[in-house]
C-alpha cells in the first residue's frame, strides 16, 4: 500500500524506529522530505473500489463471423469437425496472418499462429 505525506505529498517509508509516544518502539510511516510521522499502531488498511474496463472485441463481435467460410478442423472443446475462420493479420507485417476459428457446433473460439 502506497500511503503518502499528508503535509508534502511525498511518499511515506517504513522505519523501524522508536515510537513519537510513550508506548514502546513500533513501526512508522515517515516523510523524507519533511519531519511527518505516523505511528503503525494497529495495521494499515485501505479499500480500493476497482472499476473493470469495458473490453472491445477486437474481432469485430458477433457481425464478423456473418460472411465467413468454413473449413475442416478439429474443435479441442467438442471434438467438432467444422469451425467458422478468418485470417487477420494482428502483429507486423513481416510475421504470417492468424487464423481465428469458431467452432460450427459449440461456438468455442480459438487462435493459430
Amino acid at each position: 500500500m502506497l500511503t503518502f505525506c499528508p503535509t508534502c505529498g511525498n511518499l511515506l517509508l517504513l522505519d523501524g524506529g522508536p515510537s513519537t509516544s510513550a508506548s514502546a518502539a513500533c513501526v512508522r510511516l515517515t516523510c523524507k522530505a519533511c519531519d511527518y510521522a505516523y505511528d503503525v499502531t494497529h495495521g494499515v488498511k485501505q479499500k480500493v473500489a476497482h472499476r473493470r474496463k469495458r473490453v472491445d472485441d477486437v474481432l469485430g463481435g458477433d457481425d464478423a463471423w456473418k460472411n465467413v467460410d468454413r473449413t475442416r478442423v478439429d474443435c479441442p472443446k467438442c471434438d467438432g469437425d467444422e469451425a467458422y475462420f478468418m485470417q487477420i493479420q494482428i502483429r507486423s507485417a513481416d510475421e504470417p496472418m492468424s487464423v481465428f476459428y469458431k467452432c460450427c457446433s459449440c461456438a468455442r473460439q480459438w487462435r493459430e499462429g
